[in-house]
């Protein structure tokens, strides 16, 4: 099993905290933002006198409120459409469980969300990848390229939109090339759609649910965790119409026996009542991704393209190795021109302060892309976002000195 690039360098981050650095976290996807207080309260007033088990597709109230979620994206569905998962981490294995045998192969543009390799290794299957790059602002390949890459063992293309590294939001006219090579080939769609509220650029979001003709070739994977702030209650779902390959995933969800029932019931109690919630936290993450872009576009050496969607970026960094300089960041160096006010969680004053990012090269599969790339995650607010693009600035001048 591969490591995790998002994960990997958090024992250096530890030591560093132990010595009263404080850090500014880009590496991982975790909101800062506060869950909705209407979700809060559903656990705080809970009258159950018993926390049982639940049915293994999920609680039906939950799954019957999540219809009407979707309908507001032009997705008409039934409760039966829908099975509700540990997070949108077993949904993403159960589908590949689902639907590929040992040996089959899945077709996946990179760079990817790292725990998808991580599932297809688990899951004995073949990852294939078609490249996007940073100077397209991470579109989608050619279409041939995917046809490139097809073989007799080839049953899936799994995709992420909006992107996660990358923040890319797939065109209309991208995803009905997909829908053409998957009606053509007649391949599952496997698409991971958890970021769909965070779209800037104020077109509607199109879905694969949507598309025409592949209905029963479309398995969506998506999650609570980040539309609502709510990755620790761990609920997620598949969402397909085919009733053959559900009855496959039914198989795993007994196995498992079913979801958490207090993230269910969180969950049931985000998805009405939250609009204004989601409004704010929208235009929240829209600032942030402004900044963010704006300041690391002015840090010399440095390129990122605008992401239109989810809540992460891929930077292009003047270093050589972006591994070893993310390292660095944590072990070696520490910015103290602004040294921040107050004690951290060790009860220690701060020394100073440095950024975390993911290494980027672990998002590809293709052994020497993006090992001058990071990922970002903009989910600290402007002010903290802005003290560490100083200390990335910084770091970085002081990396190429050495």
């Amino acid at each position: 099993m591969p490591s995790s690039p998002i994960r990997k360098l958090t024992p250096y981050a530890t030591a560093a905290s132990r010595k009263g650095v404080k850090i500014y976290h880009l590496n991982i996807g975790q909101p800062d933002i506060p869950t909705p207080e209407k979700a809060l309260d559903a656990v705080r007033h809970i009258k159950r006198k018993t926390l049982e088990y639940t049915m293994s597709q999920g609680l039906l109230s939950l799954r019957s409120r999540l219809c009407g979620y979707y309908a507001k994206f032009g997705i008409r569905l039934s409760s039966d459409d829908i099975i509700v998962t540990t997070g949108g981490s077993e949904a993403l294995n159960t589908a590949m469980l689902s639907c590929l045998d040992l040996g089959d192969e899945v077709i996946i543009p990179e760079p990817a969300y790292a725990n998808y390799m991580s599932f297809a290794q688990s899951a004995g299957v073949v990852v294939k990848t078609v490249t996007s790059t940073i100077e397209t602002g991470f579109a989608l390949p050619p279409i041939e390229e995917f046809e490139k890459q097809i073989t007799p063992k080839t049953r899936a293309i799994l995709l992420c939109n909006p992107n996660n590294p990358t923040g890319y939001l797939y065109t209309a006219e991208e995803l009905e090339q997909l829908r053409q090579i998957v009606l053509k080939y007649d391949l599952f769609l496997i698409c991971d759609e958890v970021y769909r509220e965070f779209v800037y650029n104020g077109q509607p979001f199109v879905s694969a649910l949507t598309l025409e003709g592949i209905e029963n070739n479309v398995v969506l994977v998506d999650s609570v965790s980040k539309r609502y702030s709510e990755c620790g209650i761990r609920i997620g779902m598949i969402v397909t119409r085919n009733e053959a390959l559900r009855e496959v995933i039914m198989k795993f969800c007994q196995a498992r026996l079913s979801p958490p029932l207090l993230g269910q019931i969180v969950a049931e109690n985000s998805i009405d009542g939250t609009e204004e919630y989601q409004r704010k936290v929208y235009q929240e993450y829209k600032d942030r991704r402004d900044f963010l872009i704006e300041g690391l576009n002015k840090i010399p050496g440095v390129y990122t393209p605008t992401p239109e969607g989810a809540f992460y970026t891929v930077a292009k960094l003047p270093v050589d190795n972006a591994e070893d300089f993310c390292k660095w960041c944590l072990t070696d160096f520490v910015y103290t021109g602004n040294i921040p006010l107050g004690l951290n969680h060790y009860n220690l004053p701060y020394i100073g302060e440095t950024v975390m990012m993911a290494p980027a090269a672990g998002f590809y599969v293709t052994e020497g892309l993006g090992v001058d790339e990071v990922r970002m995650a903009y989910v600290l607010n402007k002010q903290q976002l802005g003290r560490a693009l100083v200390a990335l600035e910084n770091a970085l001048s002081e990396y190429n000195k050495r």
